[in-house]
């Protein structure tokens, strides 16, 4: 688990194609990379990754074609700026919102407008997301945790700091670009729970009938 809270920006060293998948070389950067351990896991722009290789500036993870699929990981190039957050302690504090690193769909960037020192940005989003997205909730935007402003049936908006933009591949997001998108978990079970039920009373409608 992770809490959306960026912890460095790294960057895509390199890609090695194995066999249909691909094997990720990433470099650090500003994320604290003290003790790593083989097999712990890495959101990298909001995707889950399990660390399979690691130096002191780097670690190596692989992505199976599904990833490659559904995320924009297989379509990022080298050199391009990452969002990086390791994995949650129990003991750590949870300052953003509960993020599994299952990335959702992918979204794009609309627009992005100057609002006194802040900014506010407005991305799209498959609409089988946009019915879990709700204002003043959260959602995960290439690993950041975030609270929606306004949303409608096109996208939604958020606003972004500027201690946000400085510390995470905000800064070199461009309009049109296309980005990680994870669901608030809460809206996921909620979901789920009230589907459950309403097929437990139907049922029993349908026996009593």
């Amino acid at each position: 688990m992770f809490t959306g809270i960026i912890e460095g920006v790294g960057r895509l060293a390199a890609r090695e194609p194995r066999g249909g998948d691909v094997r990720f070389t990433f470099a650090t950067g500003s994320l604290p990379f003290a003790d790593p351990c083989l097999g712990e896991s890495i959101a990298v722009n909001g995707v889950c990754l399990t660390v399979v290789a690691f130096d002191a500036g780097s670690f190596q993870a692989d992505a199976s074609t599904e990833t490659l699929g559904l995320t924009t990981l297989g379509a990022l190039a080298e050199g391009a700026a990452l969002n990086l957050e390791r994995a949650m302690r129990p003991s750590d504090r949870l300052g953003g919102h509960l993020v599994s690193g299952h990335v959702d769909g992918v979204g794009k960037v609309l627009s992005v407008q100057e609002d006194a020192r802040a900014q506010r940005w407005r991305f799209s989003a498959p609409a089988s997301l946009l019915r879990y997205v709700a204002k003043k909730g959260s959602i995960c935007v290439d690993g950041v945790s975030l609270t929606v402003n306004e949303v409608d049936g096109a996208g939604f908006e958020v606003a972004l700091i500027p201690h946000t933009v400085a510390h995470t591949r905000f800064s070199e997001t461009r309009v049109g670009d296309a980005v990680n998108l994870e669901i608030d978990l809460v809206a996921r079970y909620v979901e789920r729970l009230l589907g459950a039920r309403g097929e437990a009373t139907g049922g029993g409608e349908g026996e009593g009938a």
